[in-house]
């Protein structure tokens, strides 16, 4: 959420930032005329307020020697009503406000690449070369199915479109790979292992920036204020929700593994096959609170963390920067892995890492005590996916197939498969 002093004293800044971000100005001309209303309002309660006071004071004066003070008794309950009228409006336009804030974008960071959609990202680094095949290469959603270790069709009959039921060395394979990146970010990258829950309240998805805006993206368990997670952003951001921390507890760095529920309900039509795009995938996710001057050190340690899961299994991937049009509603700044998958002949992307800056901080009330003392101040909050499970364990199929079909299993990865060395078709 923006500042209010930000959207009063600068709002040609926020309109600028707005129509980068492709959102609608007319938001910010709806709450500069409220604002502009409250503010007329609050002078003129303070200024009857005080005549009311003064009106009193001469009441008093008047009755001590006996006259006749009905004029200005009249005159204070007709400033009464008109201070109780003004004060019900008050109290509607905060919420009004309230509500135009809660949908307007994060303003982009000065170093993000203007553009209106994914055409203006930037590409900062490519790693790895891709393998070059002898045969040609399959995507895994043929893959899959051939070994008996992915089965959409059984998954759909359990459960509808886009889920997937996962058989024999398949799950294995995926529970690896979670265990793989839990121990990586925990032992060598110093991330606090959390388990938090996978159900989530309104104030949460609210405080991460999910609701009101992104609503028909959400599962919502009827009849009351639960949600399943579409992110464990969501969680592990909102676990010090209306906090204030010590400056010297920061960084906080937490990891956790979830499912993740989302509806997909704006991608009709898009990724139908495969895993790429499921209702119902596992994800793990990394999360920083940091003090608001290191955040962008913070947002390229983070980047790299999520890169090294894919160095030590050997895949190739770049690093793009968003543009300003094709950013999350929340991010400041955005970096997305994308991973090299033969069988599509593309990149995709596997992890999105994004400095949300304060944004997040003011919405859930997060904030630090600096150590040189002072007012306090609202966090930085950062989040990436340390990776998406389902979309790594599509890139190892993809990249490590034989001509047979077989899949040789990454030798970073083996410690965690059972000595696990080559996936075959299941008897």
């Amino acid at each position: 959420m923006l500042s209010r002093d930000l959207l009063r004293d600068d709002p040609e800044r926020v309109r600028q930032a707005l129509a980068l971000r492709n959102a609608e100005p007319a938001l910010l001309d709806e709450w500069l005329r409220l604002d502009a209303e409250r503010r007329t309002d609050l002078v003129e309660v303070e200024e009857l307020k005080r005549q009311r006071n003064e009106a009193s004071r001469a009441i008093g004066k008047v009755k001590q020697q006996g006259g006749d003070a009905s004029a200005e008794i009249a005159a204070v309950g007709r400033m009464k009503e008109r201070i109780e009228e003004l004060e019900a409006r008050l109290a509607a336009l905060d919420p009004e406000m309230a509500a135009i804030e809660l949908t307007l974008p994060n303003l982009p960071h000065a170093s993000v690449p203007a553009g209106k959609d994914e055409a203006a990202n930037r590409v900062e680094r490519t790693v790895g070369t891709p393998r070059r095949f002898d045969f040609a290469p399959k995507a895994h959603w043929d893959l899959g199915p051939a070994l008996g270790i992915l089965d959409f069709e059984r998954g759909a009959k359990v459960a509808g479109a886009r889920f997937t039921a996962y058989f024999g060395a398949g799950a294995r394979l995926e529970r690896a790979l979670i265990n793989f990146m839990l121990d990586l970010h925990t032992r060598e990258h110093g991330y606090t292992e959390v388990l938090p829950p996978f159900i989530v309240s309104r104030e949460s998805l609210v405080g991460t920036g999910q609701l009101p805006k992104f609503e028909q993206d959400l599962f919502h368990l009827e009849g009351t204020n639960y949600y399943l997670a579409p992110t464990a952003e969501v969680p592990l951001t909102n676990l010090h929700r209306d906090e204030t921390l010590d400056e010297e507890r920061l960084p906080i760095r937490y990891v956790a593994y979830t499912p993740c529920f989302r509806s997909e309900a704006g991608s009709y039509g898009k990724d139908v096959r495969g895993l790429i795009r499921q209702h119902q995938f596992n994800k793990v996710e990394l999360v920083h609170l940091t003090a608001q001057e290191t955040s962008y050190d913070a947002l390229a340690e983070l980047t790299g963390n999520a890169e090294k899961v894919l160095q030590l299994l050997g895949l190739p991937y770049r690093v793009i920067t968003l543009s300003t049009g094709d950013m999350g509603f929340g991010a400041a700044k955005t970096h997305d892995i994308e991973v090299w998958l033969p069988g599509q002949d593309a990149y995709r992307e596997i992890s999105s890492c994004s400095n949300c800056e304060d944004f997040q901080a003011r919405r859930a009330n997060l904030r630090y005590r600096p150590k040189e003392g002072g007012k306090t101040k609202l966090l930085h909050t950062l989040n990436g996916s340390g990776l998406a499970v389902g979309r790594t364990l599509v890139a190892v199929l993809e990249n490590y197939q034989e001509e047979d079909g077989t899949i040789v299993i990454p030798e970073a990865l083996r410690p965690w498969t059972g000595g696990l060395e080559k996936i075959v078709p299941s008897k």
